[in-house]
């Protein structure tokens, strides 16, 4: 069911969007048809549109919709888009949306004044992005240089020589066990058996027998 609904969620979402490019001429085109009134507004349902400043309503619609249609198409393609340049669709946008923006405003002297230097800052934030994928790609397509998979192969080497190792010393304690090698005392362990009461008992008799040895005396 869950599935169903995906599907035709997804087809009405296409149709909606086949539909809006569809209409585009018209939406650019309608402003020639909106009727000039003394007042200089234009009044649909319970909205009031002003002239904003320009000559008439028809001419603040003709750069609204000359703005906002190809902004619209730009975002479309942009969501819609799978190559992998994707990204520099983005300064289009950014640059369509300050205009429109800019015709928005009630200051229509100041029209694409400023907007390249808002674009500037986009670009600088784009265009890198653009070029590292596309040098990702070109080592990777062209030059047959794949870094992520350069970098696994690299961890598991590690990660086999780890191994490697491992099994190495544990043979080599299971060889040395099975011979019957002893394993030589620590320097703590040597210390306490030379210093033990039974070795210096007996050091003392040996010493005892070699002084009676040279003096001939028996105790």
């Amino acid at each position: 069911m869950s599935e169903k609904r995906k599907i035709r969620t997804r087809l009405i979402i296409e149709g909606l969007i086949a539909f809006f490019l569809a209409v585009t001429p018209l939406i650019f085109y309608f402003y020639k048809y909106i009727p000039t009134t003394p007042q200089g507004t234009w009044t649909v349902l319970w909205l009031e549109f002003t002239d904003n400043g320009y000559k008439d309503v028809a001419t603040a619609f003709y750069f609204y919709v000359g703005k906002l249609v190809p902004l619209s198409l730009l975002i479309i393609w942009f969501i819609t888009c799978k190559q992998w340049w994707y990204h520099a669709i983005l300064i289009p946008i950014a640059m369509y949306s300050f205009q429109l923006y800019s015709v928005l405003s009630e200051d229509i002297t100041k029209i694409d004044e400023n907007e390249i230097m808002y674009l500037l800052g986009v670009c600088m934030v784009v265009i890198p992005i653009v070029y590292f994928i596309r040098i990702k790609l070109v080592d990777k397509y062209v030059h047959g240089i794949d870094l992520e998979a350069m970098e696994a192969e690299l961890h598991e080497l590690k990660l086999k020589q780890a191994e490697d190792q491992a099994k190495k010393l544990k043979k080599s304690d299971f060889s040395s066990e099975s011979k019957g090698e002893v394993i030589p005392p620590s320097i703590s362990e040597e210390i306490d058996e030379r210093l033990s009461t039974h070795n210096i008992n007996s050091k003392f008799k040996r010493f005892q027998g070699q002084l009676n040895n040279w003096l001939h005396l028996k105790f």
